[in-house]
């Protein structure tokens, strides 16, 4: 005959600190548990409380400029290196860690309006309205925990005058060219002292350009004429173009799907582009109050982050509608530019009260190093959410956003003003012949045509 017996080795439930926690075996069995889904109900319930109560993004200020901040660039080769470029034409290097100036550079006689560091992130790249492009040393050595800046750190390595002022530059991913915008495109090399090549397709000026992260020859723009234009290095005029109703002030590439482009506009949306078919966008962004300024994607490729005219920035998924979070504080102002770090971690804005501001990515996210435990315990709360994200009472808390009453009096003024339109249009269809009116679809109504 056998006997079964319930036997437990010491080593499976001895607790090896006495600050561990006690080893508890559960039995899975459903017939067992006919409470499961209501109790994991109740911590996904909990666990979208909690994210609200410990969103706490802002980290801190960085303050050293005395005019608007009006561009960043990131370092692809140091984490913790950042670019400022303010209206006074001062240009400084941060250390975000330390959140500190490491390096302050002379800049321009005007408005600094471009930075861009080159690949292996030793040379920099200046433009502003003074008409002068200039290429700085970046100091190697405050990057790495040196206290001391170089002495040849602040004298420019190189100055290019040229005949008109610039907007934008832009670095290529792989290579020595960049890239200004101006009265034209012009690209350049880091040992020519003139544009080896230009680029012109009409008479308004270019004030946003970014290369290409796969294909380091092709290059977007856009342009006080409304228009979105690629370009191509191997070939001799502009590729192709596409023309909307209202200007778009930035454009950034999606990293991960390098044939993606998102346009940040005046009409309080952003637009993603698939560049092999401009005829019509592939998703709206919308959430904005005021003109969007500036656009940079996460180098993960998933989401964006935009800053706004309204004194907000918003973090969007890559194929979201709206907005994942929304970040602002009761002193920062309009937002002219925003960056995401290279290790997609934390946002870092500039805006016309003179300060560099950081938040972190994720709002409620705990920093610091996390034990197995912690970990473990983030990714359940994370899993029971996504589970039931469904359910009305746990997206009303996890879509809930605070907004300053200025923001969501023009939401609210906007949203009547959208309804009113939409409306008229219903109207006119009724009242007109059939077939008369088309409805466009949203992503088609702001394109008016595309150029090649």
């Amino acid at each position: 005959m056998k006997v079964k017996v319930i036997s437990r080795s010491t080593d499976e439930f001895t607790r090896e600190r006495s600050q561990d926690l006690q080893r508890v075996y559960h039995n899975y069995d459903p017939n067992l548990r006919p409470q499961e889904k209501a109790v994991e109900y109740v911590r996904a319930l909990t666990a979208a409380k909690l994210e609200k109560i410990f969103a706490r993004p802002f980290i801190g200020a960085l303050d050293g400029h005395r005019d608007g901040i009006s561009c960043m660039a990131k370092n692809p080769n140091y984490l913790k290196g950042f670019f400022s470029g303010s209206m006074d034409g001062d240009i400084r290097l941060w250390d975000i860690a330390n959140r500190r100036t490491v390096c302050q550079y002379s800049g321009h006689q005007g408005a600094v309006r471009g930075l861009t560091v080159s690949t292996d992130g030793r040379i920099l790249v200046s433009c502003g309205t003074d008409c002068t492009v200039k290429l700085w040393n970046v100091p190697v050595a405050t990057l790495t925990d040196s206290d001391d800046s170089t002495d040849n750190s602040s004298e420019p390595l190189a100055v290019y005058v040229w005949k008109n002022s610039f907007w934008a530059v832009d670095h290529q991913w792989e290579g020595d060219l960049f890239a200004t915008a101006g009265a034209q495109v012009d690209i350049w090399n880091h040992n020519r002292s003139q544009p080896i090549n230009s680029f012109q397709w009409g008479t308004d000026t270019v004030i946003s350009v970014r290369f290409n992260p796969a294909e380091p020859n092709v290059l977007a723009t856009t342009a006080s004429d409304r228009s979105i234009t690629l370009y191509d290095l191997r070939m001799s005029s502009p590729a192709r173009k596409v023309i909307m109703r209202t200007k778009s002030n930035s454009i950034s590439w999606n990293p991960m799907e390098p044939m993606n482009f998102t346009a940040a506009n005046e009409d309080c949306n952003c637009y993603s582009y698939d560049s092999r078919k401009l005829d019509e966008a592939k998703c709206v962004h919308m959430g904005h109050e005021s003109a969007v300024m500036d656009i940079d994607y996460s180098p993960t490729g998933r989401e964006f982050v935009t800053g706004s005219y309204d004194r907000t920035i918003r973090i969007f998924q890559y194929n979201g509608g709206r907005s994942r979070e929304i970040y602002h504080t009761k002193r920062m102002q309009r937002v002219f530019c925003v960056k995401f770090s290279c290790d997609a971690s934390y946002v870092i804005s500039g805006s016309d009260d003179t300060n560099l501001r950081l938040w972190k990515a994720k709002a409620s996210e705990q920093l610091g190093v996390l034990h197995p435990r912690e970990q473990r315990k983030h990714a359940y709360h994370e899993a029971v959410k996504n589970r039931y994200k469904h359910l009305p009472e746990i997206k009303r808390i996890v879509r809930h956003r605070h907004l300053p009453k200025p923001i969501y009096k023009a939401a609210s003024l906007r949203r009547t003003m959208m309804e009113a339109e939409r409306r008229k249009a219903e109207r006119r269809k009724a009242h007109s012949a059939p077939g008369s009116i088309v409805t466009e679809p949203v992503r088609k109504r702001r394109i008016i045509k595309e150029v090649e």
